[in-house]
């Protein structure tokens, strides 16, 4: 879990240092949204939980997942799991949910947020991360990558109203992550590998120093690493 929290830049995590990053900043930033009883969903091997426990006023943390979800660590398990159509809850359950880089992997999204949106309390709070610049994975299950502009009208026709969606990072990060992924996820020699691991480090280190997530704005030639945000019921 520690390399989700305690997130080290080095050769071997190049690909994912970029994006764990930007997305325990965004949860940071977005911790006092959360409270209660939490539910994550998709929550695999729940690697925020601790630290969500630790530095927010979360109560209770639920974690769910599909039945047939991949197995991430063999010593942790989902509270409860579901069907992909109906959670295993009652209406208004929850006052907050959590879902990270997981709404890229349903093939109805709208399914999985009206269920969101049911079982969450009055004024409770969603807060979810989707990826834009990333390879495909899990596959077949990989569906979709979002723009904020179709992330929110799901939202909205889910039924939330207050959405706030911003970027996890701009062209500075979009540039690095995809160099990360490059080196160590595509097919080349080992030794090649190292060596490129080693020349790209100190460029990405000054593209991941100089972007400026909170200055992005959604506009005409933008581009983004992912999205995060929170939709309020």
């Amino acid at each position: 879990m520690d390399n989700f929290i305690n997130i080290n830049f080095n050769k071997k995590s190049l690909d994912t240092y970029s994006i764990r990053k930007a997305i325990l900043r965004a949860l940071t930033k977005n911790l006092s949204n959360l409270s209660g009883n939490l539910l994550d969903i998709g929550c695999g091997k729940m690697p925020y939980k601790q630290y969500i426990l630790k530095n927010s006023s979360v109560k209770r943390y639920i974690g769910l997942d599909i039945e047939n979800a991949i197995e991430y660590d063999a010593y942790i398990k989902p509270d409860y799991t579901w069907d992909g159509v109906t959670m295993p809850f009652e209406n208004n359950s929850f006052d907050c949910a959590l879902g990270t880089e997981v709404l890229e992997h349903c093939p109805e999204p709208d399914i999985i947020l009206n269920e969101i949106f049911r079982v969450l309390k009055p004024k409770g709070a969603f807060f979810f991360t989707v990826p834009f610049l990333w390879n495909l994975h899990e596959v077949p299950n990989d569906e979709y990558r979002y723009t904020p502009f179709s992330l929110e009208r799901h939202l909205k026709n889910s039924g939330f109203k207050k959405i706030d969606i911003r970027a996890t990072g701009g062209w500075h990060a979009s540039m690095a992550q995809m160099m990360g992924l490059w080196v160590r996820r595509s097919d080349m020699s080992d030794i090649k590998r190292r060596i490129l691991s080693r020349c790209i480090k100190p460029v990405m280190r000054f593209l991941i120093k100089h972007d400026k997530p909170d200055t992005v704005i959604f506009k005409e030639g933008q581009m983004i690493t992912g999205l995060y945000g929170i939709a309020i019921k």
